[in-house]
């Protein structure tokens, strides 16, 4: 979000995964040091390494000196203004409409068994 796009982007998602794979992350010359050190740890590949795994679990991702300023409390209790609210979309709607803010992956569908219809609506109807 911070660079306006993913990490990881290629045309094929195969390329997508050995990139993440790979662990090699080039980040925009305008990243702050401390940015960048946040995100090298949440994109760690080794699960050993990475931040949210360690032994302080999400501690060492809330006292990273890039959230110096971040008032957590204040965000629990819904007292901080968001700075980006994403549109709020029809779920009943054309499937452009309710998936425009996420890229759309054919094989996780197949991979997923992800049916493209709803096959019991009101079994989830209050879920």
């Amino acid at each position: 979000m911070a660079a306006g796009y993913p990490p990881f982007f290629a045309d094929q998602p195969i390329q997508i995964y050995e990139k993440i794979v790979s662990g090699k992350v080039r980040f925009p010359s305008h990243f702050s040091s401390d940015l960048k050190d946040l995100l090298r740890n949440l994109l760690q590949v080794d699960l050993t390494k990475r931040y949210g795994n360690l032994k302080n679990g999400v501690n060492d991702i809330k006292n990273h000196k890039w959230f110096a300023t971040t008032d957590w409390i204040a965000i629990y209790q819904k007292k901080e203004k968001v700075p980006y609210k994403p549109e709020r979309v029809n779920l009943e709607g054309p499937k452009e409409l309710v998936a425009k803010n996420f890229d759309d992956y054919e094989e996780d569908r197949k991979l997923f068994k992800i049916a493209v219809e709803e096959n019991y609506p009101e079994v989830f109807e209050d879920f």
